[in-house]
């Protein structure tokens, strides 16, 4: 018995040899980086091939702008939007957008926000929290 145990071992030990070496059956540190590299220019180029295809581009529409936005529902707005010299008055929802009004002369530009001066310094109402103060 104790021999066929010890033909058994040496016949067993080359291929555990074997299967330990490093590189013998993967492709090793070489080959996962080259198969990265071929990733990675494959993105590029498909990136590249898409800025270069008509319509495809990432660009707001020239000449389109968006004037004012009033939120009228969870889903559903109303939008001011500027094309070329015309202002028209957009209904939005999730079923799609409806031209509701062309507006006769265009909305006037906001002015700049103007804070009122006497507004408490954020450390003075922090202390004030802090305190419990009125």
């Amino acid at each position: 018995m104790i021999p066929l145990l010890a033909t058994a071992a040496t016949a067993v030990r080359p291929a555990a040899q074997a299967a330990v070496q490093p590189g013998a059956h993967g492709p090793g540190l070489l080959g996962a980086f080259m198969a990265m590299l071929l990733v990675l220019g494959l993105i590029l180029g498909l990136a590249w091939l898409l800025r270069r295809l008509p319509g495809a581009g990432f660009r707001p529409g020239d000449g389109l702008r968006v004037v004012a936005t009033l939120p009228l529902g969870t889903k559903e707005r109303a939008v001011v939007v500027q094309v070329g010299s015309r202002q028209l008055l957009l209904g939005v929802s999730a079923g799609g957008v409806t031209l509701l009004h062309e507006l006769p002369e265009p909305l006037p530009a906001p002015g700049p926000v103007r804070l009122p001066q006497n507004l408490p310094d954020f450390a003075q109402l922090l202390a004030r929290r802090l305190r419990k103060d009125p």
